[in-house]
């Protein structure tokens, strides 16, 4: 089919709509559509998103303090600019402040919700089976939704940025993380991911891992580009900015997190051994994310977890996975065509 105009719509503040956002674009550009990207997380702007995105992908970054009025008034320019054919809204239907009511309906293009778990109180007080109604398809990438049974929904595999042929080989993914060739101890890699002070949090948890572990394994802080905070001076060698993490889990043995969306689904989809917190959040579940054997129930309970696997690491066997995103382009395609 020929080049369609997306408007990929994934205002937020954490990496989870960030990352899976991107995911559908690069997916989308790959197919030779133009698409533009509009985000707000606070993570936004130290990610490298061009570099890592393809060239037809245009990234606009809001920030994230722009009050509901500002943001509509962004939201209504920007669709009047690119004029898409497509319009994909990620988990608010309503867009985040609700701005999204008023406009869809003028909207002439397709429309399309990536519909994920969300908080029940949310879907209640703000009429989401209602919401939906306004959309063309509702895509369900990769895990239950509170309407994943409605009868324009369609569950696609987890949505991931990379395909697995694009990872760093394990070798090459040791060596980004600086550990020197020769060396086999196990990597452990704390994800500092979530808001800022759980970034913050992840560095203190990487310096505690460290002490518990000693020489017997290689502790990693992966943050974001960026997002660097304070640990001591000591400690700064196990920091490592990098995006997507993705890419060097191969080089990982243990990976330590929380249960977002993209942390736990790039663990999988890996196979590498992954111990989390459910962080609270207002509108997703960490907790019904992870499974019985991921999940930590204290920051203490998670250190030991994460100690027993780095000392016994359980044995990765080959993987393989292929990322939903390239079906959930080609569901779009189709509903374009049927239009």
């Amino acid at each position: 089919m020929g080049a369609l105009r997306w408007f990929i719509y994934a205002l937020g503040g954490g990496m989870g709509h960030l990352t899976r956002a991107s995911a559908l674009a690069r997916a989308a550009a790959r197919q030779g559509h133009s698409v533009t990207l509009l985000i707000n997380s606070p993570f936004a702007p130290g990610v490298p998103l061009e570099a890592v995105l393809e060239p037809r992908v245009e990234v606009l970054r809001l920030d994230p303090a722009l009050n509901k009025r500002a943001v509509r008034e962004v939201v209504e320019c920007c669709l009047q600019d690119v004029r898409p054919d497509v319009f994909i809204v990620d988990t608010f239907p309503r867009g985040l402040g609700g701005e999204l009511v008023s406009l869809l309906p003028g909207l002439r293009a397709r429309k399309v919700l990536v519909h994920r778990d969300l908080n029940p109180a949310y879907v209640e007080r703000f009429d989401v089976a209602r919401a939906v109604d306004a959309y063309d398809l509702l895509l369900v990438p990769g895990e239950d939704a509170p309407l994943a049974g409605h009868p324009r929904a369609v569950r696609t595999s987890p949505w991931l940025l990379l395909e697995a042929a694009e990872l760093l080989p394990r070798a090459e993914a040791r060596a980004r993380l600086g550990v020197a060739a020769g060396d086999a101890r196990p990597v452990v890699a704390v994800m500092g991911c979530g808001t800022h002070s759980e970034v913050d949090e992840a560095g203190e948890l990487s310096t505690r891992l460290h002490a518990l572990l000693g020489e017997a394994a290689r502790v990693r802080w992966l943050v974001p580009p960026g997002q660097a905070t304070a640990l001591p001076a000591a400690a700064e060698p196990l920091h490592v900015p990098v995006w997507p993490a993705l890419a060097v889990l191969p080089g990982v043995d243990v990976l330590v997190g929380a249960g977002g969306y993209n942390t736990v689904n790039e663990a999988r989809a890996t196979g590498t051994p992954f111990v989390a917190l459910a962080r609270p959040r207002l509108y997703d579940r960490q907790a019904l994310r992870l499974r019985a054997e991921e999940l930590a129930s204290s920051m203490e309970a998670l250190l030991e977890k994460a100690v027993l696997l780095a000392r016994r690491p359980p044995a990765r066997g080959p993987w393989r996975y292929a990322s939903g995103t390239g079906d959930a382009v080609a569901l779009i395609e189709r509903l374009r065509l049927s239009a």
